[in-house]
């Protein structure tokens, strides 16, 4: 009986120092100092309880001194609940001006370019076609940009003013049209095949309204036996009109390319004015569009084709597609990254 006092006192000591703690903390810091240094897991409370484990304690004095230990700490838990309460009823206010009740600003959503975006729809369309879509290294040799394309050493865009070299020791250059791509794939495949390949091309122009150094090109090929100019001119009719409208015609009027013999260059009925004469096309109804014709045979021998092979292709010019598409009259706006202009493509 004589340990029993001593112990009872000096909990209430503990919990009379623990109410005037508990009373003065000023903060959430300071009130979870009070907690860890009271009822923390190394705290004061905790080290009476293998007191009780003391031989010379009967049992009913170890009941009666755990019963005083757990009224304590239960009574140190409500004045550190309570404390914590008042503690936030008196927090500062949120600062005038700030609802926190508001939505929150959502983040700025971004969009495909609009040349992305057009070369995807040209693709699709191919793609319904039965075209498959081929991609190639835009750094070329003269091989694969000119000479398998039948483009002579004398022809005009082989000179440095008409194409990008670089300064390297083997004669490396920027391609300037995606037409090499259909050549490496021939040298590793064998008809019948239909692929597209879009891609970007450099050439050293002025940047006007209607050119620039840099633009992109989705070019067509297929070879297969039988195929004709008539198949030709079916393929890209059903393209125009899947991308412009199913009242959009096609006409083609002779012209020379080095890689297609016969040649075209195929004009579009003006989407504007239906063909009737309008500001967009010049008061003459039709656009120019797209060159085309049936591949030169010179082009099927540097790949090693046989001599009976036949096919077709064609090149479009992306920036020009999405001009007339939209109404837009200056390329530069394609490049000039200005979000005004951008947005106006969802």
């Amino acid at each position: 009986m004589g340990s029993e006092a001593p112990l009872e006192q000096e909990l209430e000591a503990l919990l009379e120092e623990a109410r005037k703690g508990f009373s003065e903390a000023s903060s959430a810091l300071g009130l979870e100092e009070l907690r860890t240094k009271y009822l923390g897991r190394h705290g004061a409370l905790s080290g009476y309880f293998p007191r009780l484990k003391e031989p010379g304690l009967a049992p009913e004095e170890k009941a009666r001194l755990g019963r005083k230990l757990n009224q304590v700490k239960e009574e140190l838990e409500t004045l550190l609940a309570r404390r914590r309460s008042s503690l936030a009823s008196t927090a500062a206010p949120v600062s005038s001006g700030e609802d926190l009740t508001l939505p929150g600003t959502p983040p700025a959503v971004g969009r495909l370019h609009p040349l992305t975006q057009t070369i995807g729809e040209i693709i699709r369309i191919f793609r319904l076609l039965g075209f498959s879509v081929v991609e190639g290294p835009e750094v070329e040799t003269e091989r694969y940009n000119f000479e398998a394309l039948n483009i002579p050493v004398e022809h005009p865009s082989r000179e440095n003013f008409d194409t990008f070299y670089l300064e390297t020791p083997k004669p490396f250059l920027l391609r300037s049209h995606t037409s090499p791509v259909q050549i490496r794939f021939m040298e590793t495949h064998k008809p019948p095949f239909q692929i597209v390949v879009p891609g970007r091309v450099f050439r050293p122009d002025a940047v006007d309204a209607s050119h620039s150094f840099q633009f992109h090109q989705v070019e067509g090929l297929c070879v297969a036996p039988g195929v004709t100019f008539g198949d030709l001119k079916g393929v890209l009719t059903a393209w125009a009109q899947g991308m412009f409208g199913e009242m959009s015609r096609l006409r083609f009027r002779p012209h020379f390319f080095p890689f297609t013999e016969p040649s075209a260059e195929a004009d579009l009925s003006c989407t504007l004015c239906q063909a009737k004469g309008c500001r967009v096309c010049g008061g003459k109804g039709w656009l120019e569009i797209l060159g085309c014709g049936m591949v030169h045979p010179a082009v099927f021998r540097a790949v090693g084709y046989p001599k009976q092979t036949v096919g077709f292709a064609f090149g479009m010019g992306v920036e020009r597609i999405a001009m007339l598409k939209h109404g837009v009259e200056d390329i530069r706006l394609f490049f000039e990254n200005d979000l005004r202009f951008l947005q106006q493509f969802p």
